[in-house]
């Protein structure tokens, strides 16, 4: 739908005290920007995902439509787009990538979207998952900035029991004597797989597979939903997936100079107009850690997707009910 783009944001140093060298933030946008500069989304992708994945709630009469706004989707550090493990070059290539916190890749998108465009309002951010993740960040950090957020499956902090999933997956991956270490020549396919097979006891419910609603995706049996689940993960790089599985676990709208760990407060700063919607059959992102911190934030309403697709439930078109729940929503708050 859109070229893709490359903002250079030279050295930037890192909350970890490293330098991302030479570091690259690709973009694409759809849209035109208008004369006021405020009719401007911000769509943060998600793990695993770059902004292609993102297209199927970008179109004509969603909510997220071009001929009314001017939709940024920032491709997330270790993607494979954006600065990553797999393309950045020696010797901070591969295992020896800094790492980079959501707080880190906030702050060049915000340099993307002053620098680049000029824009000094955003109407709207909104994202899913690991998006939503941004999302939730962007209204900490930037309150004065941001008029409205909708994260969707996504959450102000990552809980213990999210990391702790994610320990799972990171196991699975780097038990393959391929791994090396991260300094691997040939992919380590058997790690990319059992990932996979990690990954998919978790990104739906019990309640999905007990009704074979995996069905619906033109599998023809459970082992073939799992197989197919296998060829997501194999076209990725395996550097680049733990990379942003890191930013993940280290989610935390309160970790920064701002709010020195005092998560209440960076939830109370969010003056944005929000709502928040985790899928109600969500496994690691589930919906009472988003029940409590709307109960923190000033100006947000708790909305889940009534959905038994757990996490896929907002996978960017992947089912078209929810979608739709969805995008309903972000029609609702552009509107309000």
């Amino acid at each position: 739908m859109s070229d893709e783009h490359v903002f250079e944001l030279g050295d930037v140093v890192l909350q970890s005290g490293m330098t991302l060298r030479d570091a690259k933030l690709v973009y694409t946008t759809y849209g035109t920007l208008n004369r006021r500069r405020d009719n401007v989304i911000l769509f943060p992708t998600f793990y695993g995902g770059q902004h292609p994945q993102n297209e199927p709630m970008i179109g004509p009469g969603m909510a997220l439509d071009p001929a009314v706004y001017f939709i940024i989707v920032p491709n997330m550090f270790g993607n494979g787009l954006s600065s990553s493990p797999s393309n950045t070059p020696p010797p901070y290539d591969r295992a020896r990538f800094p790492p980079v916190t959501l707080y880190d890749n906030i702050m060049c998108q915000h340099r993307l979207v002053t620098e680049q465009f000029g824009v000094e309002r955003l109407a709207l951010v909104t994202g899913f998952s690991m998006g939503a993740q941004q999302t939730f960040h962007w209204g900490a950090l930037f309150p004065d900035m941001v008029e409205r957020i909708l994260p969707w499956c996504g959450s102000a902090r990552t809980s213990r029991h999210n990391f702790v999933f994610l320990e799972g997956v990171k196991a699975a991956l780097t038990a393959d004597d391929a791994w090396r270490g991260g300094w691997y020549d040939t992919p380590p396919t058997k790690g990319l797989r059992a990932l996979a097979r990690v990954y998919s006891g978790w990104v739906v419910s019990q309640a999905f597979y007990r009704e074979q609603t995996y069905l619906q995706l033109g599998t023809a049996s459970l082992e073939d939903f799992l197989v197919m689940q296998e060829g997501r993960r194999l076209n990725s790089d395996a550097n680049n997936l733990l990379a942003m599985l890191w930013s993940w676990q280290q989610g935390d709208i309160s970790a920064n100079d701002m709010y020195n760990g005092d998560f209440e407060k960076a939830l109370g700063a969010i003056s944005a107009k929000a709502i928040v919607m985790p899928s109600q059959t969500d496994l690691y992102f589930p919906p009472e850690d988003n029940e409590w911190e709307v109960q923190h934030m000033p100006n947000a309403e708790f909305r889940p997707i009534p959905s038994i697709w757990g996490h896929m439930a907002g996978s960017p078109g992947v089912n078209p009910v929810d979608t739709a729940f969805i995008d309903r929503a972000l029609k609702e708050l552009l509107t309000s």
